[in-house]
């Protein structure tokens, strides 16, 4: 390890929360005589980099930047260096640095992971990282809901998971968590009925449930039973939340599932898709006392799994509906990309297929499993 990244990790570690990038800068200039740093961070959307000190976002496709940033790799061009700002799989956006030259970018790359674990960890006590990364204001129920997300994108050398909102400065009712303990990744996708702060509202309390029951160790249809009752004891069946529950085993890859109807389960093997057949049973809260059960699909390494909304499936552009037209398409396109890529590339084609924003709620989740690992 080069002194000059010890010292940037120190920087970054000691640096007030607004001044993270600003000590950066100070360190690059004073060793290596770079003038300029910022930090162009990916926006909720996933379509722009935006820079954290304001000016012109990135859009274009093929941008070093861009580049950089999808293939989590340093990318060196007129003197401009472009270094991935991710950590633990979460890709945060792309810090420039001029003039370089390109051999220091790999002992640069570094510290931009370095200032990409320190992001997460100062971004729950500021907005300043927040507030940069909006091309436009969120709505109220957009801002409750990806308050509520575990992150977009993870990896671990058994697993890769990624997950996205749309409409994604306008969502209402859909959303997604999971948590892994290095042995189980647990997955869950809600939608809650109705508009607007309502239906965020009781996606946060279906949410809230569910991570309380499995925070308790319980099996999985048990989490469904408790979340459930939850959402009864408050609404009294006139408000319930469609949902998709997963738990997958790293070492066997056995995966349980709950189906609370919920979003389709679509497996991609070999190239091939299929919708796996799971019994749909009622969905969170709506009568009292529902018991669920669990159903299990065996998967084999290199499998990957969607979990995708009505939203996704239901979207029409002219008089075709997605689901039955383009989706099966372009899942199979997605095999050699990365479960973000595949994530974002599926969302923008829907995009493209309605011509503009969605009006309905989409959510989309993607999950490989790589096999054991030692």
């Amino acid at each position: 390890m080069t002194e000059p990244v010890d010292q940037g990790r120190a920087a970054i570690t000691a640096a007030p929360v607004d001044l993270l990038v600003a000590r950066v800068g100070e360190l690059f200039e004073r060793e290596y005589g770079i003038t300029d740093t910022e930090l162009l961070q990916v926006d909720y959307r996933l379509a722009a980099l935006l820079p954290l000190g304001g000016g012109e976002a990135v859009t274009t496709p093929g941008h070093p930047a861009w580049r950089c940033f999808d293939h989590q790799s340093p990318i060196h061009a007129d003197s401009v260096g472009f270094l991935p700002v991710s950590m633990r799989g979460e890709r945060r956006g792309v810090l420039r640095v001029a003039p370089v030259t390109d051999a220091r970018l790999d002992e640069l790359v570094e510290v931009a992971t370095a200032l990409a674990h320190e992001l997460a960890a100062v971004d729950a006590g500021t907005d300043v990282y927040r507030v940069a990364r909006r091309s436009r204001r969120l709505t109220l129920a957009a801002e409750v809901q990806w308050e509520l997300l575990p992150g977009r994108s993870r990896l671990r050398p058994s697993f890769s998971l990624a997950g996205q909102l749309e409409p994604a400065y306008a969502v209402r009712g859909d959303s997604f968590d999971w948590s892994d303990d290095g042995e189980r990744v647990w997955l869950a996708t809600i939608n809650g009925m109705g508009e607007g702060v309502a239906a965020s509202m009781l996606t946060t309390l279906a949410t809230c449930a569910l991570r309380n029951a499995r925070r308790a160790g319980i099996p999985l249809a048990d989490q469904a039973a408790l979340a459930d009752q939850a959402i009864y004891d408050l609404h009294q069946g006139t408000q319930y939340v469609a949902t998709l529950l997963l738990a997958l085993d790293l070492r066997s890859g056995l995966l349980t599932a709950v189906d609370a109807g919920s979003p389709r389960l679509v497996l991609l093997r070999d190239g091939e898709v299929s919708i796996q057949p799971l019994e749909e049973q009622f969905p969170l809260g709506m009568f009292e006392g529902t018991n669920y059960r669990e159903q299990f699909v065996q998967l084999q390494p290199g499998d990957r799994l969607f979990m995708i909304s009505d939203g996704v499936v239901e979207a029409t552009g002219g008089a075709e509906r997605y689901g039955l037209t383009a989706l099966d398409r372009m899942l199979r396109r997605t095999a050699p990309m990365t479960a973000l890529d595949a994530v974002r590339s599926v969302l923008g084609d829907l995009r493209a297929f309605v011509a503009g924003d969605l009006t309905d709620d989409a959510v989309l989740v993607c999950l490989d499993w790589f096999g054991p690992q030692p």
